[in-house]
């Protein structure tokens, strides 16, 4: 148990993969200036590209039109999609009765 702890590592949470949840983070790139692809102050997330636009004229104080979005192509990493699929095929974020019946997600059990 102390061992499990104490040699905890970061994990990443994305694959090289074509297939998944793709990561819903967006790389923001001004024009006129130049782009450090490892500033993480240069990136967004959001649920759509529409809402990304709209993170980042407020984030960065610019006219959309100045703004270019590159969504990350990375996915999230099976084991964590795995655990999306219920939610994906059960209409979620609607509350269906399918997924109130089979997976209503009351209780969550998570272990090693």
């Amino acid at each position: 148990w102390y061992n499990w702890l104490d040699d905890c590592r970061d994990w990443c949470i994305s694959r090289q993969l074509w297939w998944g949840h793709q990561i819903p983070a967006y790389k923001v790139s001004l024009s006129g200036r130049e782009s450090d692809d490892l500033d993480n102050n240069m990136w967004v997330s959001a649920h759509s590209e529409e809402e990304a636009m709209t993170k980042a004229v407020e984030k960065f104080k610019v006219p959309a039109s100045e703004i270019t979005l590159t969504r990350d192509e990375d996915v999230l990493d099976t084991w964590f999609s795995s655990g999306l699929f219920p939610f994906s095929t059960m209409s979620w974020p609607d509350n269906t009765v399918d997924l109130k019946t089979f997976y209503p997600n009351n209780v969550l059990e998570t272990g090693h």
